[in-house]
Order: C-alpha cells, then sequence, then structure tokens
C-alpha cells in the first residue's frame, strides 16, 4: 500500500500553509497526467494537485460547515482519502471533480457528526474577516460578502448552492447526497441564487 508522510498534509504542506517550491515542468501539466502519475505513488504530482486544488476545496468546506474553524482538518482528511484512493480514478483529468465529492462529503459528515454529539447554537455564523493585504482588500471585502449572504441562507439552501457552484454536482446527485427530491433541489436553488442575487446587487 501507498503512503504519504502524515506531515505532507498536517504542518505545513497542505494549500494554505504550503511552503514555497522551486517550479517545476509539473506545476503546469495537465490532470490527467498528474493524477496518473500520483497514482503511481509520486509525491510531486499529488503535491501539484494539493497546491491547485486546496484553495477551492477549503472554500467548499468552509461553505458547508458555515464557519472555517473545522476546514483545515476536513481539507486534510479528504487529501489523505484522496491519496490512498486515487488508484480507483479511471479517469484522471475529472480529478478536480474528484476532490470536491470528496470534500463535500466529508464536510457534510463532519456538519452530521457534530449535530449528533454538540449543541451548537452559533453553526451558521459567518467566517472571521480576512487579514488579506491591502491589495486584495475589495475581493476580500466581497467573498466576505459573499460568506455573510450564505450563512445567512436557510441551511439545506446553503448546501445546495454550495454543491451545485462550489463542488459542481449534477440536480442528481444533490438530491442524492442529501436524500432529498429533484424537484426540490431545484426549487432550493432557484431561491438560493434570487437571495444572492438581491443581497449582491452592490457587487455587481
Amino acid at each position: 500500500m501507498r503512503k504519504i508522510s502524515e506531515s505532507f498534509v498536517r504542518g505545513g504542506d497542505v494549500p494554505g500553509t504550503v511552503r514555497e517550491q522551486v517550479s517545476s515542468p509539473l506545476d503546469t501539466a495537465a490532470d490527467q497526467m498528474l493524477a496518473d502519475r500520483a497514482a503511481d505513488g509520486d509525491l510531486r504530482a499529488f503535491e501539484v494537485l494539493v497546491r491547485r486544488y486546496g484553495p477551492l476545496m477549503r472554500v467548499c468546506a468552509t461553505r458547508v460547515l458555515g464557519s472555517n474553524d473545522e476546514t483545515d482538518d476536513v481539507v486534510q482528511e479528504s487529501f489523505l482519502t484522496a491519496w490512498q484512493q486515487l488508484g480507483r480514478l479511471e479517469d484522471g483529468s475529472a480529478v478536480k471533480s474528484w476532490l470536491m465529492r470528496i470534500v463535500s462529503r466529508k464536510s457534510i459528515d463532519r456538519l452530521r457528526a457534530r449535530r449528533q454529539h454538540e449543541n451548537i447554537d452559533d453553526t451558521d455564523a459567518p467566517a472571521p474577516e480576512s487579514r488579506a493585504p491591502h491589495a486584495l482588500v475589495e475581493v476580500e471585502s466581497q467573498a466576505e460578502a459573499l460568506a455573510r449572504v450564505l450563512a445567512a441562507l436557510p441551511e439545506d439552501q446553503r448546501r445546495c448552492w454550495t454543491l451545485r457552484e462550489i463542488a459542481e454536482y449534477s440536480y442528481g446527485d444533490i438530491a442524492a447526497e442529501l436524500n432529498l427530491p429533484t424537484s426540490t433541489v431545484r426549487g432550493l436553488l432557484a431561491r438560493a441564487r434570487k437571495t444572492l442575487l438581491r443581497e449582491m446587487e452592490e457587487w455587481r
């Protein structure tokens, strides 16, 4: 069985905390090549996938969980699972959607477990303000505004929107994941999008 160093996923080698690395041809390689090489045990190829899709996975996890307190753990768990199961991925070019499915499911599982064992009143609290550089203040402000709007959505609407817009699930996949009729998923998405358009009008 292929092994991956725990320090790769914890303590500095996940997206957002990745150490500076020398650029290599792998940095611009196609997803399929990276996935195929990683499946054969190439850690450097997997590191590129981590850097490439880690930020998006963080966004997805944060949106599902409603806060970023547990995001790092979920993303780390997702990459460990991906490393262990890459050999099962038949189409390496689909690695992005595959990774998003993993992190989405783990986020939903974490949310369900949290509610079973804890009594948390502020699940939907917006994430804390970003400490972005001055040049990115406007972009970060817009992201924070979106986070606040999403956090204020009813939970079922937020989950549907996240799985559709961030994880790129189909309507059928969302219905299966959340155990809802497809018609209900479409209705929830329509209401979520209407609210987002209204609340984010000033940023358009």
